[in-house]
């Protein structure tokens, strides 16, 4: 059966930072699907990060490129199977070289925290109880 994917397509302003970074979260680089121009990280089987030089990224857009840094261009959310596991991944992120932002949201039922990657992307990570999802 066919699964949609979804593909993360951010600008960096140093590739090898980002490989550094992603890699940290344990995210295996896919050399098939990169170069000197872009990185690939497999996230799980449908969803791929794709981190873009600049001048790789404007090939996909004549739109500028948003400051990351000074302005949320989106929110990537992933979602995470358990508390542990959230803040497992957040951990990770900063000790690759990324900060946390933005406070801890617990709710309960709910469970969250975000991290921005060196570039001023926003990842949030968040576990929902599966009794609280099934009604």
């Amino acid at each position: 059966m066919y699964q949609q994917m979804i593909f993360v397509n951010l600008a960096t302003n140093d590739l090898d930072v980002s490989k550094k970074f992603f890699t940290g979260l344990g995210w295996e680089l896919n050399a098939q699907f990169s170069d000197d121009s872009t990185a690939s990280f497999p996230v799980s089987d449908t969803i791929v990060v794709m981190a873009h030089t600049p001048q790789k990224y404007l090939q996909f857009t004549k739109k500028e490129i948003a400051d990351s840094t000074k302005t949320s261009e989106v929110l990537i959310a992933l979602s995470a199977e358990s508390r542990e596991k959230v803040d497992e991944l957040v951990e990770k992120a900063v000790a690759a070289g990324g900060s946390v932002t933005g406070e801890t949201q617990d709710h309960g039922f709910m469970y969250g925290r975000a991290f921005d990657d060196p570039d001023g992307h926003t990842f949030e990570v968040v576990w929902m109880d599966p009794a609280a999802v099934q009604g």
